[in-house]
């Protein structure tokens, strides 16, 4: 489930520069400047840090309609999923193990987890990969970033970069399961110190599971000035979003091997003892994002920037509800009866605002940066019933919760270069204010000080290669979910990398080993709430322990080989269970959801200049959907592959050039889940009563071959 989120952002005054000069700026000062936006968050290749950059040129071919995380399949240690089984509506990401929640993701270095759940939506944003320059996936705890603390990775994303010259597009692409997505962006490029860009989407899909439809809105616009030393960026972006609830997955085997779409969200009895299924079964979601950006360029040595932010959230998702006791919505009963069923909607209503700001320091040798962000979020939670069998209510709130956060960090960057030795250290104190109150849990007032430490080195061996150590601690505070199952325990990491890079005109290759030592790590239970949402606990101690290797590997000057593989073991330590009744020490368990062998593969092949093609294989290890090494709890291992094809036919004549894109997801047509869950629970089926416990999974089939195909005219 989403959170929607409002933010507004208070200014560190002491960083806002004085405008030097209004003459307009060479591109590569222009780009030097918008750095500064990013640099605050962002690794840096001298860093020991693993990580990837994925451009918009990388990130065009394939960007026909599905979502961030299905457009980042394809990196190291990079699982992905989706609920309508087609990329589109809502999709999850997870990298080495560690789910969305689990994710630090900025927008041009402002946070975008909300803040209660800490999870991402981007179906909230839908097309956001036509309006973005760049994206960076760092691995482990990676640099300090603002928002919820990374225990898998972090996930950066810039938006679109100064344009010098003025442009417009028209995309559109249709597809399988009735997908269309229709595109008109368009810039003024630079004059006078002035530029504007702008872009408005609309896609749609029935998705591949039945009723999984997905209608989505989505907009970008920025408004900039430019000078010589000086860049100040209006960005306003957002979307509406409509999808019909498919998080049930499947739990009937039969019709997973033969009615793979069937949804049963949705699903009642009428009072003819009929199936039937609700038709606004729905999730509705409004979230507009305003940033406004200042980077200063105060000496050859010294930028600045501060940024103010305000998101605005709210939405709801309505459900039918069988046999409901009057009494549990504050409901008068209807004459003799004390049941019904009933339409009810749950809302969430939610600001999040504040400042990020940064000043960075930069010779050849040195790099310091000082920053920090402080923000704050305001959330209502409330539940309304709109309809019963019997009657329609005035209005009528069951609930009405709320929950409110502050958080504030302070951090410290510097990297040194002495010889052939880069030596890196990063300090960061964080500080989280909660107060929350909910129908699961009586009232909060929880204050977390974190301090977050992380050093490494990093050795030049020779001008293609170098080494690196690394050593970073995180700590993270429970989601407002963790509240309501009781598992209340902050989170602690302590991440070990140690890596070897090599670069030359040819090839890249990164091997990196890890080490994730974790304390109280809340893990998936496999499980899911009554919102479709994971459920969680603490697992005393585990850890994460793996090697990675990424390359890219220029073949001839037509064949490009992109091949990763991430091999790890993932293990709960003295993992204890109820099982039958009787608590017992299972010993080291697997930690859920962490598959111990992740393969991805890009074969790049261009023929001529205009045209590119590309096979990608991506094979994903068997994996237990619980901590208990359950067998009915696993879920097997998958390969798929796609085919995309991109052709631009350059005219110079009115009409710049014509792009011409195909995408075949799963060619091979392989019948495969990408998720599901696992649950337990104790029954007795005896006399005298002796408890048993019951296991359940279910699955959630993703399509198979299906495709999609664009046309973009550029201007």
């Amino acid at each position: 489930m989403q959170l929607l989120k409002k933010s507004v952002t208070l200014g560190a005054l002491c960083f806002l520069p004085i405008v030097l000069s209004a003459q307009e700026q060479p591109k590569d000062s222009v780009k030097q400047i918008e750095e500064v936006l990013i640099s605050g968050v962002r690794a840096k290749e001298k860093n020991p840090i693993p990580f990837t950059n994925v451009s918009k040129a990388q990130i065009a071919p394939r960007n026909l309609g599905q979502d961030i995380p299905i457009l980042l399949n394809y990196l190291p240690s990079v699982v992905t999923t989706t609920d309508a089984g087609a990329g589109i509506g809502y999709t999850y990401m997870r990298v080495r193990g560690s789910d969305g929640s689990r994710i630090n993701v900025t927008l041009n270095g402002i946070p975008f987890n909300d803040s209660e759940s800490q999870g991402t939506f981007f179906v909230n944003l839908p097309d956001f990969a036509s309006s973005l320059e760049s994206i960076q996936l760092q691995r482990g705890v990676g640099t300090s970033t603002s928002g919820a603390g990374a225990f898998g990775a972090s996930l950066n994303l810039q938006t679109k970069a100064s344009q010098q010259n003025g442009y417009a597009d028209i995309s559109n692409s249709i597809g399988s399961f009735s997908t269309r997505k229709h595109t008109l962006a368009f810039g003024t490029g630079l004059h006078n110190n002035f530029e504007m860009n702008a872009r408005v989407s609309k896609i749609e899909s029935d998705g591949y599971i039945d009723r999984a439809s997905s209608n989505l809105f989505g907009y970008y616009f920025d408004a900039n000035y430019i000078t010589k030393n000086t860049i100040i960026k209006a960005i306003a972006f957002g979307g509406k979003e409509k999808t019909y609830q498919s998080w049930n997955g499947l739990e009937d085997e039969e019709k997973l091997r033969n009615d793979r779409t069937y949804n049963s969200v949705g699903q009642y009895t009428d009072e003819f003892g009929n199936i039937q299924f609700y038709g606004n079964e729905t999730d509705n979601y409004w979230q507009n994002h305003f940033q406004l950006h200042w980077n200063q360029k105060l000496t050859s040595k010294w930028q600045s920037n501060v940024a103010l932010h305000y998101t605005l959230g709210k939405g709801y998702f309505e459900q039918y509800r069988e046999d409901e006791a009057f009494a549990d919505y504050l409901l008068p009963d209807f004459g003799s009866n004390t049941t019904t069923d009933l339409v009810r909607k749950r809302w969430l209503d939610n600001d999040f605002f504040g400042t990020t700001f940064s000043l960075n320091y930069k010779t050849p040798n040195t790099d310091v940066i000082i920053g920090g962000a402080a923000n704050k979020y305001q959330g209502k939670h409330y539940g309304e019933v709109v309809w019963t069998q019997f009657y329609v209510p005035n209005t009528n709130r069951y609930y009405d919760n709320f929950g409110n956060k502050n958080d504030v960090n302070f951090y410290t960057k510097a990297s040194q270069q002495v010889g052939k030795l880069n030596v890196f250290a990063d300090l960061q104190y964080r500080m989280v204010f909660y107060q929350a109150n909910s129908i699961k849990f009586n009232d909060v007032n929880d204050t977390f000080r974190f301090f977050n430490p992380k050093a490494g080195i990093t050795y030049t061996l020779n001008t293609a290669s170098s080494i690196y150590g690394y050593f970073g601690i995180a700590n993270k505070e429970p989601r407002r979910d963790d509240y309501e199952n009781g598992s209340i325990k902050p989170e602690r990491l302590q991440d070990f990398e140690l890596g070897y890079k090599f670069r030359n005109n040819k090839a890249f290759v990164n091997i990196n080993a890890f080490y994730m030592r974790y304390k109280d790590q809340l893990v998936a239970t496999g499980a899911l709430n009554d919102v479709g949402s994971p459920v969680f606990e603490n697992s005393g101690k585990s850890y994460r322990l793996g090697l990675e290797i990424e390359s890219s590997i220029k073949v001839t000057e037509k064949i490009m080989v992109q091949p990763n593989v991430t091999v790890s073991t993932n293990k709960n330590e003295d993992f204890y269970f109820q099982r039958d009744g009787v608590l017992t020490n299972l010993g080291n368990t697997n930690i859920a959801y962490s598959p111990n062998l992740i393969i991805g593969n890009n074969i790049t092949f261009a023929p001529i200049k205009a045209l590119q093609i590309s096979f990608l294989t991506k094979f994903v290890g068997e994996q237990y959907m619980g901590n208990i090494d359950a067998e009915k709890s696993v879920l097997p291992d998958y390969t798929t592959s796609d085919l995309n094809i991109n052709y631009e036919w350059k005219i110079n004549k009115g009409i710049k050039s014509i792009v011409f894109s195909g995408l075949i997801n799963n060619i091979f047509d392989r019948v495969y889940e990408s998720n599901g869950y696992f649950y337990t629970y104790d029954d007795d089926f005896s006399n005298p009563p002796a408890i048993t416990t019951i296991e359940g999974v279910g699955f959630y089939p993703q399509a198979g071959i299906n495709f999609l195909a664009g046309i973009n005219l550029r201007f």
